[in-house]
């Protein structure tokens, strides 16, 4: 009986493993990209109304404009960016009553927040809490906008993340995101000044544990925040502002 040959294998290159390669990269410059545009709005380097070119990004980051259009397709979804059909990207430019909308929203969460902390807030945590005050305290004396507004916004985050609470803490990332397009990253010198000021007091109300006191400090805050809105939307080069900015030089003893 004749023996059977044995049937030959065709070793065929594992695209599949590169195509998953590739799309991995692919969401790594996306999120790269993404992050980039989040971090120019909140730091005060792309304003309301700028104009986010595809190609010109593309350029910048050295990828192709399907990339970018995955990363604008994101910022849009985190309402950060709007797309206009025939006219391209634009940093989100919120109204007055979305605005007012978002500040109603943080108030009812926040004075929420501080009253549970003050029930649960430990020595540590509160000497956490005055070194980042320390921190907000030398960004606001030196002029660092970008470190000021990025310092003054995540306070809000780190009082939710004190709770542990990690869906309150992702929700007041999203609210703070929102927030900073229509009042933190226009804040002026003395507006960052008085909100530094307001959030010491604060701090104070929660090591004295007074919920009651942390509450009424919670809501005089936003309310000083948002009545200090200044939306007067101007634009800059897309490169420089897509840049992190330089750290600030120290001053010489």
């Amino acid at each position: 009986m004749a023996q059977r040959s044995p049937s030959l294998k065709v070793i065929r290159p594992a695209r599949a493993a590169v195509r998953q390669a590739d799309d991995a990269d692919a969401q790594t410059t996306t999120r790269r990209i993404v992050d980039a545009v989040s971090a120019a709005i909140v730091e005060r380097r792309l304003m309301p109304g700028t104009k986010l070119a595809e190609q010109r990004i593309a350029d910048i980051f050295k990828v192709s404009r399907t990339v970018v259009r995955q990363a604008l397709n994101q910022l849009s979804r985190d309402r950060l960016i709007v797309l206009e059909p025939g006219r391209g990207a634009f940093v989100r430019q919120p109204s007055a009553e979305e605005a007012r909308q978002v500040f109603e929203a943080r108030a009812l969460v926040e004075a929420g927040l501080v009253k549970q902390l003050c029930a649960q807030l430990t020595d540590v945590q509160l000497a956490r809490l005055r070194a980042y005050l320390a921190d907000e305290a030398e960004a606001v004396a030196r002029t660092d906008v970008p470190g000021r507004t990025r310092l003054l916004a995540d306070f809000h985050v780190l009082l939710a993340q004190l709770l542990g609470n990690d869906v309150l803490a992702e929700l007041m990332g999203d609210l703070l995101s929102r927030s900073s397009l229509v009042s933190l990253m226009m804040q002026s010198a003395h507006s960052a000044e008085e909100s530094h000021a307001e959030h010491v007091a604060i701090v104070e109300a929660l090591a004295r544990r007074d919920a009651r006191a942390a509450a009424k400090l919670m809501s005089g805050h936003l309310g000083s925040v948002e009545r200090n809105l200044r939306l007067h939307p101007r634009t800059g080069d897309l490169a420089d502002a897509l840049q992190p900015a330089p750290p600030p030089k120290k001053k010489r003893a």
